[in-house]
């Protein structure tokens, strides 16, 4: 069972609405993920020279570090990036099917 507690969410779509930029990703010279579709998101964060990546997938978990991006799960971006106390990330609950 998945907890979603009634918390604001405009102050992260407004920070994603600032701060998104779409970058044209050469593939990666070579699979990094075991699941190479993965690598997609990686090729995408190297060209957008970000250094972090938000993903709850094991796979991308597993190659946090590669070239300096770190993969943080939801729960601990939004604590991190929007100083917010653990109890109140719950919220982040966005996994894709």
């Amino acid at each position: 069972m998945k907890v979603v507690l009634n918390v604001d969410l405009n102050p992260i779509l407004e920070f994603l609405a600032q701060n998104e930029e779409v970058v044209t990703a050469p593939p990666l010279p070579e699979q990094v993920c075991e699941d190479p579709d993965d690598d997609k998101f990686l090729a995408c964060a190297l060209a957008g020279r970000n250094k972090v990546i938000v993903s709850g997938d094991k796979h991308m978990l597993d190659v946090s570090g590669y070239q300096k991006i770190e993969v943080l799960k939801p729960r601990k971006f939004v604590i991190t990036a929007f100083s917010l106390p653990a109890p109140a990330a719950v919220l982040a609950v966005w996994e894709l099917p």
